[in-house]
């Protein structure tokens, strides 16, 4: 009989039973987690605008910081092609923009970035990391905690194994502690590389990288597949901000894409479990609402982010049996 001479290999879901039960056994351990939102225990979470929220309204990055203040949000979420457009107006400087931001009393919890760091392609993943390390940049002179690391370029075709991955976005937290900024991996539910918790918590545990952090989103978790009691083998210190959303029972799971996004609370998402979730787990990050819904964008931007406000926060006192 024929001996194997080396060990077999774990399963690829071997591997991710073990990943998860290493980060719920973190919990206990020292994380590294985003600066705290202003909580208390009437408002357990911070609350936040993602600017995709009110995209189409096109009104720039300064603007945006305005109205945010105004409504009432303690944090604004930009994408970095924003940051982009406003390097390039004439007199612009990313000094200006973060005493902007500071004045209106807002915190910067992370910049949204699209950097191809995950891809096989030895070329474009220097590109990637090239991108990365300008978003950055700029995300760090307005004063940003966190930059998104999304599966980009991993989306519609299979990316690398786990382990891989892991590697790669363990170079980008090396990259990150070199400019001051901690990478969130982000979970897509539509990317055929990284859609579930499990493999999220995996290329997360097998970094080795105690700053490793994820960014979920609730629409993206659906989309997925995931299965939102899986939230409470989590710690809050790894999930410096949750994206939220809420989604209708139709189009149907495989056929609902990012434009279906609404309000919280106008939907089928299990909101009251989810915010009970969040808090049992101790997540003290900010609630950055990310619609992408074609209908807001036609309408008053102030509208639109108040409602929506107004609409999280409703959500989460309804979850929390608060009045």
């Amino acid at each position: 009989m024929i001996r194997e001479m080396n060990p077999p290999t774990p399963s690829r879901r071997q591997m991710i039973s073990a990943a998860t039960a290493a980060l719920a056994a973190a919990s206990a351990g020292p994380l590294t987690r985003a600066a705290d939102a202003p909580t208390s225990s009437a408002e357990p979470f911070g609350y936040c605008l993602n600017t995709s929220t009110i995209m189409g309204q096109n009104l720039g990055i300064v603007a945006e910081v305005e109205l945010a203040a105004k409504v009432g949000y303690q944090a604004i979420e930009p994408w970095a092609r924003e940051l982009d457009a406003y390097q390039k107006t004439p007199g612009a400087s990313f000094k200006d923009l973060r005493k902007r931001i500071e004045d209106a009393g807002l915190k910067v919890p992370d910049v949204i970035g699209f950097a191809q760091w995950i891809v096989d392609d030895d070329t474009k993943r220097a590109a990637g990391m090239e991108q990365a390390r300008r978003d950055m940049d700029a995300a760090v002179q307005i004063g940003a905690t966190h930059v998104a690391a999304p599966p980009i370029g991993a989306n519609n075709t299979e990316g690398p194994p786990l382990p891989v991955i892991a590697e790669r976005y363990r170079a980008m937290l090396e990259l990150g502690d070199k400019m001051g900024i901690v990478p969130m991996l982000e979970l897509w539910g539509s990317s055929k590389t990284l859609s579930q918790l499990g493999d999220v918590a995996y290329v997360a545990i097998q970094s080795h990288h105690p700053k490793a952090c994820m960014l979920l989103d609730l629409y993206h978790l659906y989309k997925g597949g995931n299965d939102f009691e899986s939230l409470q083998i989590l710690s809050g210190h790894v999930l410096p901000v949750i994206h939220t959303n809420d989604y209708p029972a139709d189009p149907p799971r495989e056929k609902i894409n990012d434009s279906f996004r609404v309000y919280p609370g106008d939907g089928i998402a299990p909101l009251d479990q989810i915010f009970r979730t969040l808090r049992a787990i101790d997540f003290r990050g900010y609630l950055s609402v990310e619609l992408f819904n074609r209908g807001y964008w036609k309408e008053s931007p102030l509208k639109v982010a108040t409602a929506a406000l107004e609409k999280t926060k409703a959500a989460v006192r309804r979850a929390l049996g608060q009045k």
